[in-house]
């Protein structure tokens, strides 16, 4: 391939605006409805990193190329989240309180909780337990603070209550400064349309500072995922539940009482016959 053109730009986006376009469609995660593999205390460690205004790495970008439309306009295809997915998803359920898939294919939300009067050496922010839930110190889950309607004025002065003898004022600037998690910026590698997946693919080994490895197949499912026109989301799942099916046929009973989606779409009735023909 000609190296003639920039194969990339970096830009910055809040951690709303990141949100918000994932929301709004304009960028895809392909893994998003695959098993969520972080652990707790590392979303945990993301919420307080992004608090505490220390860097959390780059995301990866790659923008689909522009396709024709039937009248011959053109339209710019979909971005997709190639690296990242990991830390945005831990961001969608502790922050906008989505749920995610666990390793045995189970929806939960993972919730953090926040003590604002916290000491220096003292935790801040925890995986969320009963004993935090019990507690007037402690806001159970932080994606209360981050829904729309949340008042902060009135929250204060409902946690003093619970709380008498605490400072307003310090419980307010500790509110404030986690709500400012909003406008964290974080560094995003824009990669242009003409690169191909042999290059895409090097380009993330050679900057993905955690090792981890991308393969062409891996990128061919992400894009395959991401296309939403042709039921892509379907079939990538269909491929992810035929490997586990494989090697744990009992798996098929959770699947066809959790997912009722992929229940419904044509790729289900051909899975158990492509387990028997393997088997």
């Amino acid at each position: 391939m000609s190296a003639s053109y920039d194969k990339y730009t970096v830009t910055q986006y809040s951690i709303s605006s990141i949100l918000g376009y994932i929301d709004a469609g304009d960028i895809a995660i392909p893994e998003i409805q695959r098993p969520f593999v972080w652990k707790g205390r590392q979303v945990r460690d993301l919420v307080d990193s992004l608090y505490n205004g220390y860097p959390t790495g780059y995301l990866i970008i790659w923008q689909n190329p522009v396709v024709k439309l039937k009248d011959g306009r053109d339209a710019v295809g979909k971005k997709v989240l190639i690296d990242g997915q990991q830390r945005i998803t831990a961001l969608m359920t502790a922050i906008a309180g989505h749920k995610i898939l666990t390793e045995d294919y189970e929806e939960k939300t993972i919730r953090i909780a926040f003590n604002p009067l916290a000491k220096d050496n003292e935790e801040r922010f925890a995986v969320t337990t009963p004993a935090h839930t019990n507690s007037t110190f402690w806001i159970p889950d932080i994606s209360v603070v981050f829904k729309p309607d949340f008042d902060s004025y009135e929250f204060v002065d409902s946690y003093a209550e619970r709380n008498p003898g605490v400072s307003k004022k310090e419980v307010n600037q500790r509110i404030t400064q986690l709500l400012s998690i909003k406008s964290c910026q974080i560094g995003a590698i824009l990669l242009v349309p003409q690169l191909d997946i042999s290059e895409v693919t090097e380009i993330f080994v050679r900057i993905n500072s955690q090792g981890k490895r991308l393969n062409e197949a891996d990128f061919a499912m992400s894009k395959i995922a991401a296309d939403e026109k042709y039921g892509g989301n379907s079939l990538r799942k269909a491929v992810d539940y035929f490997c586990h099916l494989a090697v744990e046929p009992a798996f098929y009973a959770q699947l066809s009482n959790g997912d009722k989606d992929f229940m419904d779409s044509e790729y289900a009735a051909k899975i158990p016959r492509m387990i028997s023909i393997c088997l």
